[in-house]
């Protein structure tokens, strides 16, 4: 088939691996414009764009899609199939309609839970057991589309942002080729989302990243795991900002909120609200890289009887 891809993060570059490895037509990679990182603060493509350039696609990167030519340029690409994932922008109707046979996106959820921009942060940091990849028809609406095909995936309790996206990426990725297939031979069948169990994933905010130790230890494990590594759960340690990476449930504990009960090899120990607490086993000191608890003491001493803000 003649397919065009969207997409833009890390999560995206297995599929596009996959879609190219199945001897489809890629016509066109569209993906945000190139950015400054690093230190040197130099313009670099976007992941999607390095991989789309190495193997020698077409790369596009329009500010907008918003904008009527843009529909018009994809329009003329005459593709059968338009793959989207974690693109980076709203695409309007005139977009969506344009290839062929529409527009396919690959969400990390099991919708209609989770619709929106942080489905996998949003997944650990409520709690949930389960959630998966499913391939939908992409609508007007936010993520509101039929669902084609579907993969669940189990939440361990060690489970971190980065982990759990490392987990999906390459599931969600063997869902396209099938996809594909299917859409080929008009074999796919689509199942209208229930109306029942509708959740939004809305983007994370700095805000939510800043820990309240009054809350029970569960919710800030949740909070701690979900926002790992990036943007990272923050305290202070007096006027020292400390991002939290890696957390388990402690012992009951009389001790006021944020108190530090313990410091050692094993891990930090804090009292958190409703009498429990919580051990931190990683840790990252700002301007420092991450380290486990045992490496950060050595050089940044926690004291029992701290109490963290």
């Amino acid at each position: 088939m003649r397919v065009v891809f969207m997409g833009t993060p890390e999560f995206s570059v297995p599929a596009l691996s996959e879609i190219v490895a199945s001897g489809h037509d890629v016509v066109a990679v569209y993906t945000q414009p190139p950015r400054k990182r690093g230190r040197g603060h130099k313009l670099q493509p976007s992941p999607v764009g390095k991989l789309a350039e190495d193997y020698g696609l077409q790369v596009r990167t329009p500010a907008s899609m918003k904008a009527p030519e843009e529909a018009e340029a994809l329009r003329a690409l005459e593709a059968d199939v338009a793959i989207v994932i974690a693109y980076g922008q709203i695409l309007p109707q005139a977009v969506l309609d344009a290839p062929k046979l529409g527009c396919l996106n690959l969400h990390a959820s099991l919708l209609p839970r989770w619709r929106g921009a942080a489905p996998i942060q949003r997944a650990i940091m409520a709690g949930d057991k389960v959630t998966g990849v499913q391939v939908m028809r992409m609508e007007a609406g936010l993520d509101t589309g039929p669902v084609m095909l579907s993969e669940t995936v189990a939440i361990d309790a060690d489970e971190t942002y980065q982990s759990l996206h490392d987990k999906l990426a390459p599931v969600g990725a063997s869902l396209l080729p099938r996809a594909l297939a299917a859409l080929d031979r008009g074999g796919l069948t689509e199942t209208p989302q229930s109306a029942e169990g509708v959740t939004y994933a809305k983007k994370i905010s700095s805000a939510e990243a800043e820990i309240d130790w009054t809350r029970p230890a569960s919710e800030l494990d949740h909070q701690i795991r979900g926002l790992s590594p990036f943007p990272g759960a923050f305290a202070m340690q007096g006027e020292t900002r400390v991002k939290f990476l890696m957390s388990k449930l402690g012992p009951a504990t009389d001790a006021a909120p944020g108190t530090i009960l313990s410091a050692d090899a094993s891990g930090v120990t804090i009292a958190a609200g409703d009498g429990s607490s919580i051990v931190v086993t990683r840790l990252q000191r700002a301007g420092k890289a991450a380290q486990h608890a045992d490496e950060y003491l050595r050089g940044s001493p926690m004291e029992a009887g701290t109490v963290l803000s």
